[in-house]
Order: structure tokens, then C-alpha cells, then sequence
């Protein structure tokens, strides 16, 4: 059971790392730590960029550490396989739950931002670092999906504190890469196209991750004891016609549009004025 844990850990942690580059307006720090962005601000983006990784990793290692010391103390409790995998199938449902707003509810979140202060007043490896660490750490910036509290749990309940280290970094790496798929925005109306398709693309990440969930309970189940697994579909399936009445609203944001374009052409190669920047780049988060 640990072995399974472990890498339906592994994976989530991926799935949770992808599905928290999404801010409440599908923007997150793909917004203001771009080539457009940097060159306003008079410094490169591959300096900004790199060091945003290393405080993502650094953030997913501190996020590690903190779940290492707890799974040293499971494994001093010598858990069953079978507590081991009722706490992580629960949970797995508990998160899918959330995720899925089936309920119209879901499970309590902060919805803090980073400081964009920063970004006029420190240097690009501080606010590069400093904001790669806040969101590498998973919890201390907004949370956007409860399989970061799942991959928590199943990272604590292998009971081995290297496992679970390594689970919290490679969230923070994957979040830390995530920066990357901004390198191609040179341009406001580039700025505007890329997170008008990005944002497209929310509802989409949010149903994986739900599958996500819900796959690691259905395993789970079914290695306790196969005709769980069936339960665990069918009470999915139950859920799923149920929550289909429930209207949950859904959080807007303002996707730069036409305006923005119109500040600069498409395909533009000259300096960037950073006033129409700041108008294109929605809040960091």
C-alpha cells in the first residue's frame, strides 16, 4: 500500500501543480514575469524566470520539509495498510467533492496574493525568488485546487519523510516551471491572445483534476477491497446527476481584449512602453 501511495502521491502533486497555475482569473504569474513585462521594467526575462524556479523549488521543499516531519511521526504509528488507505481514499473523495463544487461547497481556502510591490521596488532575482517560493510553497499563496491538501495527506501517509520531501518539490518545480510558458510574450497584444486561451482552458483543468481525485479513490478502493471500487463509481455517478442542479457561480476576471491589442501590433519587435504594460497585465497571483 505504501508503494501505491506513493506514486498516486507523485502524480498529484504534477496534476496539482498544473491545476494551480490558474489564478481566479486564469492569469496567476503568468501576467507580469514575461519578456514584455521584464523589458519594461528594464531587466531580462531569463534572469527573472530562473530565479522564479529556483524559489519554486525552494518553496516546494519547504512545503516538503514541513510534510516530512509529519510523515516521520505516521511512521512511528505503524499505520495498517487498510487506515492507510481509508485516510487516502477519503480524502481523495473529500477533494474531488470540493473540487467538483457538487455540493456548492467547498473546502476552505486564502485567497492571497503576492506583494506586486516588489516588482518596482526589489531586484529581478529577489521578486524573481521571493515570488517563486510564496507560490512553490503551495499553501501561502491562493489555493486554487483541494488536490493540494490531498497531495498533502497522501505524501504524510507513506510515513517516510524522504518521499514526502520529495513530493513537495516536485510541486514547487512544476509550479516554478510553469513561468515558462509565458517566454513567448514579447508583445501587449501577444499578452492579450495567450491568457484569452489560457483562460479558455480553466474549466478544462479543473475537470481533470477532479479525475484525477477521483481516480486515486477508485484505486485505492479497489486495492482494499475490489467491489469498493464500483461503490466509489457509482456514488461518483450519483453525485455527478445530483450536482448537475446545483448552480455554483462561477469567479469572473476581465481577459485583456481588443484595446489592449490595439497598443501594439501583433507581430511588433519594438520597445515596449511600459504604461501600456501595466494596462495589459492583470494582477499577480
Amino acid at each position: 500500500m505504501t508503494t501505491l501511495i506513493t506514486v498516486l502521491a507523485l502524480v498529484m502533486a504534477v496534476g496539482a501543480a498544473v491545476r494551480s497555475t490558474w489564478s481566479p482569473c486564469g492569469l496567476s504569474m503568468l501576467s507580469t514575469i514575461t519578456p514584455i513585462g521584464e523589458q519594461a521594467r528594464g531587466a531580462r526575462f531569463a534572469t527573472s524566470a530562473t530565479w522564479f524556479v529556483v524559489g519554486g523549488v525552494a518553496g516546494g521543499a519547504t512545503l516538503g520539509g514541513a510534510l516530512a516531519l509529519v510523515a516521520v511521526g505516521i511512521g512511528a504509528l505503524h499505520l495498517t495498510a487498510g487506515t492507510i488507505g481509508i485516510v487516502a481514499g477519503l480524502a481523495a473523495l473529500v477533494a474531488a467533492v470540493s473540487d467538483s463544487r457538487i455540493t456548492g461547497r467547498q473546502i476552505p481556502i486564502h485567497r492571497r496574493q503576492v506583494n506586486e510591490v516588489w516588482l518596482d521596488r526589489f531586484r529581478p532575482w529577489v521578486y524573481g525568488a521571493g515570488f517563486g517560493w510564496q507560490i512553490g510553497s503551495g499553501v501561502v499563496t491562493y489555493i486554487m485546487t483541494s488536490a493540494v491538501y490531498l497531495i498533502a495527506v497522501l505524501a504524510v501517509m507513506t510515513g517516510n519523510p524522504w518521499t514526502a520531501l520529495g513530493v513537495g518539490v516536485l510541486f514547487g518545480t512544476v509550479r516554478g516551471l510553469a513561468v515558462l510558458l509565458g517566454r513567448g510574450i514579447t508583445t501587449p497584444a501577444r499578452l492579450a491572445s495567450f491568457h484569452r486561451r489560457f483562460a479558455q482552458l480553466e474549466p478544462m483543468s479543473r475537470r481533470v483534476i477532479v479525475v484525477m481525485e477521483v481516480a486515486v479513490a477508485t484505486v485505492v478502493a479497489g486495492v482494499l477491497w475490489p467491489p469498493a471500487a464500483a461503490a466509489v463509481v457509482a456514488l461518483v455517478a450519483l453525485g455527478w446527476a445530483v450536482g448537475r442542479q446545483v448552480r455554483v457561480p462561477e469567479e469572473q476576471c476581465a481577459v485583456p481584449g481588443p484595446a489592449t491589442q490595439s497598443s501594439a501590433p501583433a507581430e511588433s519587435d519594438s520597445k515596449v512602453d511600459p504604461a501600456s504594460v501595466a494596462e495589459a497585465t492583470p494582477a499577480l497571483g
